[in-house]
């Protein structure tokens, strides 16, 4: 599939939008403070060395998709708790881009967020991206009963609350295995990211630099 802009995508009706470092770009560094805090807390709840709880929580986002689920696998957590702590960080660098907003207005049809972030921290984002009035809805993590993409259920529960089909479908993700489950229910799979276009999974349609770059072309 040979794809350079939404124009080339006459069948989607539904824009569906994973929402960190895919609505804003990495060099917001939202997520590299939100992991700085997620090692901490799996450092605090091991007793591991820094290094070692860094590598144990990125086992973890692995094996299960997120380090919360791994981390309500094997040891007795509270999820919200845990969610509540590692997303209190800073928003500072990350700034509204009225051009992208622009952008994504523009698409025709429906447009909604699914992350596997929870509703505070999709929210708290979404609004100081000035981007909470551009989605229909939020499928989110409480949602999905704090199971993550990339599993199957997950997707189909989203689908099914939202009625949401998949070849009528496009799926923005900056991480290519969440794509692979979208790519099999029949939607359109875009990877945006600065490693997006040195990717060659088979299951990726598309690959853009950022969702800006993708969107902005006619």
């Amino acid at each position: 599939m040979t794809v350079t802009s939404p124009a080339a995508l006459p069948h989607v009706s539904t824009w569906l939008f994973d929402l960190d470092n895919t609505l804003y770009p990495p060099e917001a560094e939202v997520m590299a403070l939100v992991e700085g805090k997620m090692t901490a807390f799996v450092m605090r709840q091991t007793g591991l060395a820094r290094q070692e709880a860094f590598e144990l929580q990125k086992k973890y986002l692995y094996e299960h998709g997120t380090t919360l689920a791994g981390l309500m696998a094997y040891h007795s957590i509270d999820p919200y708790a845990f969610m509540n702590e590692v997303h209190d960080v800073s928003l500072d660098n990350l700034l509204p881009d009225h051009d992208l907003n622009a952008a994504i207005t523009a698409l025709e049809g429906r447009k909604l967020v699914f992350t596997n972030g929870d509703e505070n921290h999709a929210y708290r984002i979404l609004d100081k991206l000035e981007m909470t009035h551009l989605f229909e809805d939020v499928f989110h993590l409480g949602h999905a009963d704090l199971i993550p993409k990339p599993n199957l259920a997950t997707f189909h529960r989203m689908m099914q609350k939202h009625a949401v089909t998949g070849p009528e479908t496009a799926f923005f993700e900056d991480s290519p295995k969440n794509l692979r489950p979208a790519h099999d229910l029949g939607m359109t799979t875009i990877l945006v990211g600065p490693h997006a276009e040195a990717n060659t999974d088979a299951f990726i349609h598309v690959r853009a630099p950022s969702l800006k770059a993708f969107l902005s072309q006619n």
